[in-house]
């Protein structure tokens, strides 16, 4: 551990929340809509017309406030990783989203809202491109049951999705 690490460490230890000025944030009912997701995912990925097979894990972590993702799966013979980190940010009143993989060394960043009534999650944000450089994108994850959940990726202003994921929960 370096040291600055164990001076960070141990002055957090000590100073407890009231320092801070507020409490630590606790899960609330946007958190539950993330804590629906946790466990092993079959993805069926379609993208220039092809198809691709792979698999996510999730995982509610630090203190139940952020979904943590590992997908791995398989390019047309290009083993692709990816890691999530979502959440509700109760400040901006949005869910957000960051998404690395081994395909960049950029990450995405994306924040949007949660419509109860057709349960689907639409963010948006920016991250690489296909060019390497920054582009925009747009999310949307659509819940068709506790074990099946439709996402489009789309980039800049396109009517038509990059690419479509369905998820199957593993039993």
């Amino acid at each position: 551990m370096t040291r600055l690490a164990a001076v960070v460490l141990v002055l957090t230890l000590s100073a407890g929340a009231g320092v801070w000025g507020q409490a630590p944030a606790t899960p609330g009912p946007e958190h539950a809509i993330l804590k629906a997701k946790e466990g092993t995912w079959e993805t069926t990925m379609k993208a220039g017309g092809m198809e691709f097979k792979g698999t996510v894990t999730y995982k509610m972590e630090l203190g139940g406030l952020w979904l943590v993702g590992a997908m791995d799966s398989d390019l047309g013979g290009q083993r692709f990783t990816g890691r999530s980190l979502d959440s509700y940010d109760a400040g901006k009143k949005k869910y957000i989203g960051i998404w690395v993989d081994s395909m960049s060394t950029h990450p995405m960043v994306m924040e949007g809202t949660y419509d109860q009534a057709t349960k689907t999650l639409t963010t948006v944000g920016e991250g690489p491109g296909m060019d390497g450089k920054n582009a925009k994108w747009k999310a949307v994850a659509v819940t068709k049951d506790a074990d099946t959940e439709h996402f489009s990726m789309y980039v800049g202003d396109g009517k038509e999705p990059m690419f479509t994921i369905v998820y199957k929960r593993k039993k």
